[in-house]
């Protein structure tokens, strides 16, 4: 139980999503959704000289965290709500597109030109019907008009329900592994980084919880700065479903009661990373979770040997166009080793 002295330490959180809220919600998507592996990488973690473990979202329904929020979003609604529509640049949109057909709803998923093709033929393939637009602002300014017609908005972030649902890898993540000290994030919205950390911080204040970007869509790391949201003129990242343009006032207001900061690595960084986790722990990622390693990296002074990290690798729908790419022009070999990446 949380102490009264943590509580005022933490400040009012129940102004923004609860504990209870969390745990609902882990009840109400228990039979839709998986129970992701956590598993501990002995390569990385003598590499980085801490204990590493690895959050393996890429193994969830559709490859990505996102159908918890989507699934207990969608369990909540009303009966006449059966028309949705959402604003993805990728895992959002295969997630309520998911979610819709398994619970006979119809959904349409405004997403930008630039989405990966193979997150618009997943998309499309789990029965949503998908209309581009030519940015991520264009789509989030288009879903205005499907509400007033009528439309339920299934937002990615912005939402008690779908962050009460994202915050289910916490609980998972406690159950599994009791003594972590460090969960490392990558932000999109921010939706994931604030359901998880609402679990932990009130679980267990003492576990640090870092949040990661990637330069081109730090959209959290200038909010934090600024003390307010900030819209980015356009998201530039190759991390392309971290794009969301701005934060949400929520988002931005639970990471700066619970992150120990956001750090912003570069897309090369990233890319680096992923060819790390595919050879030294056989998992395929996309930028915005390998970007977490990449942090871990810079954040190496922070850590012990007897620090308990874990990873959360938030998604693998890496398109094997994109991978090849990726192998032409990525700064560091593909058969780079961990200690090399680690000595920097």
């Amino acid at each position: 139980m949380i102490s009264e002295r943590e509580v005022s330490k933490l400040g009012n959180f129940d102004q923004f999503i609860t504990l209870r809220d969390i745990q609902s919600a882990q009840r109400r998507i228990n039979h839709f959704v998986k129970w992701t592996p956590l598993v501990q990488n002995r390569d990385l973690s003598d590499g980085l000289g801490v204990n590493l473990y690895l959050k393996l979202e890429t193994f969830q329904r559709t490859g990505a965290f996102k159908v918890r929020g989507a699934f207990n979003k969608m369990l909540c609604l009303a009966e006449h709500e059966r028309d949705l529509v959402a604003v993805s640049g990728g895992k959002h949109g295969q997630a309520v597109a998911c979610a819709a057909r398994e619970l006979n709803l119809r959904a349409l998923i405004l997403m930008p030109e630039s989405t990966p093709g193979n997150y618009l033929e997943a998309t499309r393939r789990y029965g949503a019907k998908v209309l581009l637009t030519d940015t991520m602002t264009g789509a989030f300014s288009e879903v205005r008009r499907y509400e007033a017609d009528g439309w339920t908005y299934i937002h990615p972030f912005d939402d008690p329900l779908v962050i009460a649902g994202q915050g289910t890898i916490g609980l998972e993540i406690l159950e599994d592994l009791p003594e972590v000290t460090d969960v490392v994030v990558s932000i999109g919205g921010g939706g994931l980084a604030g359901g998880v950390a609402t679990v932990l911080k009130t679980h267990k204040p003492s576990v640090r919880i870092w949040g990661v970007e990637t330069a081109g869509a730090e959209s959290m790391a200038r909010a934090l700065a600024a003390g307010r949201v900030v819209k980015l003129p356009a998201v530039t990242s190759v991390a392309r479903t971290l794009g969301a343009p701005a934060v949400s006032e929520t988002t931005l207001a639970l990471a700066q009661k619970y992150l120990e900061g956001v750090t912003v690595v570069t897309d090369a960084e990233a890319i680096d990373a992923l060819f790390v986790l595919l050879e030294q722990a056989k998992v395929l990622t996309e930028p915005a979770a390998s970007c977490t390693l990449a942090a871990v990296r810079r954040l190496r002074s922070h850590f012990s040997r007897e620090s308990n990290v874990v990873l959360i690798l938030c998604g693998g729908n890496l398109a094997i166009d994109d991978l090849c790419q990726y192998s032409v022009n990525t700064v560091w070999p593909c058969n780079t080793t961990l200690a090399a990446v680690a000595a920097g």
